[in-house]
């Protein structure tokens, strides 16, 4: 391998460790809602509301992601997300509810340009008949660090550790990420002139109607990850299912464990069929058995984390629409484009995270002890999924296997 082929592999690894980190931090809370509620005096529901604002900084700072890297390329960008991570990781450890408000914000503003960012430097350095197989890598160190903040941090709250200790020293690692990237990512080109202008660029990625079914696809198959296990998973566990805190901190993060597997597998499996549409369709109907069996189905019939395992791998066709998204526009705007899916993709949870809050809240007496109150609020979810496997029919087919030309007939 080249000297700047080297380089490139590098600033995609610093910069998935990135991810891993920031995905750490967005699903650390939800093993931690007893100790939040103490912290800040508010209730599970309350809670869940404050913890959603990273998806309110999340989503809109995808767009400014995506057509920053275009413009000015990863190094000027990406370690002032890092930054702003850390930052408010450490508004977060305060204790102060409108401090910690404000720094939830920018965990979700500032940690975007960590999958945008590495999303970029991946499919704009190798060939494109690998692109869903990195997507999926990168995809797989965000739900590494995913399933480290349940698996590592249940552990470290049920020892003791004090919440704002806690977020005190992510805040810290996150400050020295920054610096690192600083140093590591490689000099940003110049813009060329002409490029095409940031109004322009979401103008041509909104304009085609594959975007936009891309990032609803894609939403739709990520809430029962961000919403439903990310925040409600280890209470669903415990009220409605009867399993003690540390059983359910282990079960609920075998979810974002199968993504670990299902993001680069689904990936792999599609560049190597090149084909997109039934990867997606696939996992997705996977993820449907799934969830509708967490909901309805009777426990102790299947062995413990299979389930939660299974979803987790089915939910990596999540990634995919990120890669047909990018093959379905023009490739000066790929960053942006990832921007643009992004951006769909976590509206989703940045809006219906209240809601799904407050129908749980509806459904019984504030407590939400029951698994009728929990089905009765979460079956919507399973009805998004199968409204994703409808539209993934009308996506149109981006993979190497549709765009290569059809042999001529003698």
């Amino acid at each position: 391998m080249s000297r700047a082929g080297k380089a490139v592999v590098v600033a995609w690894l610093i910069t998935a460790i990135y991810y891993f980190y920031q995905y750490a931090l967005r699903s650390a809370p939800a093993v931690m809602m007893p100790q939040l509620s103490d912290t800040f005096g508010l209730s599970a529901t309350g809670v869940a509301a404050m913890l959603g604002l990273f998806y309110w900084g999340y989503s809109p700072f995808s767009l400014v992601a995506g057509t920053a890297l275009d413009r000015l390329g990863p190094r000027k960008v990406v370690p002032i997300g890092a930054a702003a991570v850390g930052i408010g990781a450490l508004l977060f450890a305060t204790g102060d509810g409108t401090l910690a408000s404000i720094g939830r914000f920018l965990q979700g503003a500032g940690g975007v340009f960590a999958l945008v960012g590495a999303v970029y430097i991946a499919t704009t350095n190798f060939p494109a008949s690998r692109a869903a197989t990195l997507i999926g890598a990168t995809q797989m160190f965000g739900m590494a660090g995913g399933s480290a903040g349940q698996f590592a941090v249940g552990p470290i709250m049920m020892a003791g550790v004090a919440v704002s200790m806690f977020w005190a020293v992510m805040g810290v690692v996150g400050l020295a990420i920054a610096a690192l990237l600083l140093l590591m990512l490689p000099p940003s080109a110049p813009a060329q002139a002409g490029a095409t202008s940031p109004g322009r660029a979401l103008a041509m990625v909104f304009g085609n109607p594959q975007s936009i079914l891309c990032g609803v696809i894609a939403g739709l198959l990520f809430i029962p990850t961000t919403i439903f296990d990310m925040v409600w998973g280890v209470r669903y566990l415990e009220e409605a299912r009867g399993l003690d805190y540390g059983t359910a901190v282990m079960r609920s993060a075998s979810v974002p464990f199968g993504w670990i597997i299902g993001c680069p597998l689904l990936g792999w499996i599609s560049d190597r069929i090149g084909r997109r549409r039934p990867v997606i369709i696939g996992g997705a109907v996977g993820l449907g058995l799934c969830l509708a069996w967490i909901l309805y189905g009777p426990a102790g019939v299947l062995p413990p984390y299979v389930l939660g395992l299974t979803a987790g791998i089915a939910s990596g066709a999540a990634m995919l629409p990120y890669t047909v998204i990018k093959e379905a526009n023009h490739p000066s705007v790929g960053g942006t484009a990832t921007g643009v899916v992004n951006f769909i993709n976590f509206t989703f949870s940045a809006l219906l995270g209240p809601v799904f809050g407050s129908w749980l809240r509806g459904a019984g007496d504030g407590t939400a002890t029951s698994l009728e109150q929990y089905q009765s609020a979460f079956t919507p979810m399973l009805y998004g999924v199968i409204l994703a496997i409808v539209l993934a029919f009308v996506l149109r087919e981006t993979g190497p296997k549709a765009q290569a030309p059809k042999p001529l007939r003698p």
